[in-house]
């Protein structure tokens, strides 16, 4: 059988039981167990201040600190995330410092700190990352060079009704042009939307978008009538790779807060979940840091576009050696003695063939060049998308 060894709270309370047999002195005893006199009679007392109890060790952690965080300050901090769960440590701190800049307000690493005691983190399962293909975008660099927008998934509302929230965003600035709480996503509702949009912050130079409808169709190009108008006006369509949400990781983000933010329970009805995403664009635009901008809000960056939208869609001008026909209503033009299919969301548009080499031409749509028409075969096939630097 192993000895017993004993722990020091155990040697204390046999020091005291010895001490209260009054067999020995203090002296004597102190000697006997190896500590000082002065240690002695501090057991003593404490024992006799609250009994057993008190022969642990107690915490040598300071009453208070210097350097500790003011109480108010870690109130504001709790008070914001808790109004705002999605927001993390650097936005907390973003936003205390420019309303209280002269505050003393802790380190990142102390702010996660107090928000774990307070239960305010739940920790997220992180995906394994998924290689992707080379399709690469245009770059984002400056307000207005690249809008991005999607349809937020649909949800019911407390009535009953479907809301479909469509959302479009300047990719620079992050700010919030449109969110509007839809009851369908028919082409008609979404160039409503993006009409208002025009007039009230110009033209952007294109547009990106995944492959869904009323963004894409099915036939050349992936053209839909909504893409039609955009290209009239001067907007270049730019799409996502098939299945690359991540090429539009910013307004994925975006849409993950403003489902958290915005429908957990969603409104009783679409007018009034329409009042809640105006309320979260005017706090998303103007109050909420952003890290990508320095942590200042969208609305510090963002400014319209000088391109203001026409009264009326502007004719299309092609180079005098292009060759130019109308699509007729059937999605055909009149091409080598025979008509030649293109799409029908093209109906009543211009075209123009431009010659690349012999029985080649390179059809072309407004600004953008659609695919390669091959007399020989009377076939159209895909240009490769362009690879930017």
């Amino acid at each position: 059988m192993p000895w017993r060894e004993k722990s020091p709270v155990d040697l204390r309370v046999q020091f005291i039981s010895e001490y209260l047999a009054d067999r020995f002195t203090m002296t004597a005893l102190a000697a006997q167990y190896g500590i000082s006199r002065k240690t002695a009679y501090k057991w003593v007392a404490r024992y006799d201040a609250a009994g057993p109890a008190a022969l642990g060790d107690r915490s040598r952690r300071p009453h208070q600190h210097p350097a500790a965080t003011a109480p108010a300050l870690v109130e504001a901090l709790l008070r914001v995330r808790r109004r705002h769960p999605q927001w993390g440590a650097k936005k907390l701190l973003a936003l205390g410092r420019r309303q209280q800049p002269d505050a003393a307000w802790p380190s990142r690493s102390t702010v996660c700190d107090l928000l774990q005691r307070h239960g305010l983190i739940v920790p997220r399962r992180r995906r394994r990352p998924v290689p992707h293909g080379s399709h690469r975008l245009a770059p984002l660099t400056g307000p207005n060079v690249t809008w991005t927008t999607d349809f937020k998934g649909e949800f019911r509302t407390g009535d009953r009704a479907y809301c479909y929230p469509l959302t479009l965003r300047d990719g620079f600035s992050r700010y919030v042009l449109r969110c509007d709480a839809l009851l369908s996503r028919t082409t008609a509702e979404t160039r409503r939307c993006f009409a208002r949009a025009f007039a009230a912050y110009g033209l952007p130079e294109r547009i990106r978008s995944d492959n869904g409808s009323p963004f894409a169709g099915p036939g050349l190009g992936r053209l839909s009538r909504l893409n039609v108008w955009w290209m009239r006006l001067g907007i270049v369509p730019e799409r996502t790779g098939l299945g690359r949400p991540d090429q539009n990781g910013s307004h994925e983000q975006f849409h993950r807060v403003l489902k958290a933010e915005t429908t957990r329970p969603p409104a009783r009805t679409a007018r009034a979940q329409q009042e809640r995403f105006r309320t979260f664009c005017r706090e998303y635009n103007g109050i909420r840091p952003h890290e990508a901008l320095d942590n200042q809000p969208p609305a510090t960056v963002y400014q319209p576009s000088p391109r203001a939208l026409p009264a009326r869609v502007p004719a299309l001008v092609y180079p005098g050696h292009w060759e130019v026909r109308r699509v007729d209503s059937n999605g055909c033009i009149a091409w080598g003695g025979a008509p030649l299919f293109l799409t029908e969301v093209l109906d009543g548009e211009s075209v123009a063939l431009e010659a690349v080499d012999d029985g080649v031409w390179t059809l072309h749509f407004a600004s953008v060049s659609l695919g390669r028409v091959h007399d020989r075969t009377r076939t159209i096939t895909a240009l490769p998308p362009a690879q930017h630097p």
